[in-house]
């Protein structure tokens, strides 16, 4: 029988965890070269290349994901037989991993993952937030179990995952309720020349904007932009501008923010994903997201 040298599979894990030899020795307490020693030995013992250059640094091969993927199921499986031994309670809370992207408004994030949140036993929620880049980087590495997102992942990040439609949704113009009264009048051709916020042009919902606008022959006069969500409802808040949200979470930016709707922005569709390092997704938050998600939008005929 081969047995699995489990000391050079956790040099491995960390380095992929880490992100580098360098980060992972750190961990350990030892030097670089010990860490890439044991990593060549697990190469060696398992007969194929885990890690290729990529620039200065290293990235996962595919064979290199699926051991990391593994590696990670044993030692959590590892740190679960200790608590045991020691008699502390199980059945604590697993981990749920999600990264949100910057751009994507925040209330819609928690509805989303409300599904994962009331499952019975309860899930741990741990929430990070940043770019694109910076959480793909992450979930590559399985620091993330999942990352949400208002655009699927793009090829350009050479990095094998997988996008899962959680929801669509049409898009609103609103703002406070003096603003709305005004600019509700005549709608579309209002906005020409009004004050608008709008998200910075790394948004998906930023492009879909420009190009509405136009269409329609209008410029709004640009008030603000803003790379976060939460800070440009905010400055709606105070009458600063108009904005743009989706549909579905009105309801909830109306009682939060007290913005009411000026008009539809007809044409323009968000569409928001789960991303994953599986095709089948097997965290049991990732699954209760998206199976809740599916269902909305099949009950919804998919608008």
């Amino acid at each position: 029988m081969d047995w699995l040298n489990y000391h050079h599979l956790l040099n491995f894990w960390l380095v992929a965890r880490e992100g580098s030899v360098q980060k992972a020795s750190e961990v350990l307490y030892v030097t670089p070269a010990s860490v890439s020693l044991q990593v060549r030995e697990l190469e060696r013992e398992l007969g194929v290349k885990l890690f290729k250059k990529r620039g200065r640094g290293l990235v996962l091969t595919e064979m290199g994901e699926q051991v990391a993927e593994y590696a990670s199921d044993i030692f959590a499986t590892g740190r679960e037989l200790m608590e045991v031994v020691k008699g502390r309670p199980t059945g604590r809370p697993v981990e749920f991993r999600v990264g949100v992207r910057d751009v994507m408004p925040k209330l819609l994030a928690y509805q989303l993952l409300q599904p994962a949140l009331d499952l019975d036993p309860p899930l741990k929620l741990v929430c990070h937030e940043g770019d694109t880049s910076a959480l793909v980087a992450d979930l590559s590495v399985y620091r993330l179990d999942v990352v949400l997102s208002d655009t699927a992942l793009d090829p350009y990040y050479r990095v094998r995952a997988y996008s899962h439609l959680l929801t669509e949704s049409d898009v609103l113009v609103v703002a406070t309720a003096k603003l709305a009264r005004k600019y509700r009048r005549n709608f579309p051709a209002s906005l020409d020349r009004a004050p608008f916020l709008l998200p910075t042009d790394d948004s998906t919902l930023r492009r879909s904007l420009d190009l509405w606008f136009h269409e329609r022959g209008l410029t709004p006069f640009i008030q603000g932009e803003f790379a976060d969500s939460a800070m440009l409802k905010i400055a709606g808040s105070r009458g600063t501008g108009l904005l743009a949200i989706p549909a579905i979470i009105e309801d909830e930016v109306k009682s939060t923010y007290g913005l009411h709707r000026i008009g539809l922005a007809e044409g323009i569709v968000e569409r928001f994903y789960a991303i994953s390092i599986e095709r089948k997704l097997k965290h049991p938050g990732v699954a209760a997201i998206q199976e809740t998600s599916v269902d909305s939008i099949s009950a919804n005929g998919g608008n």
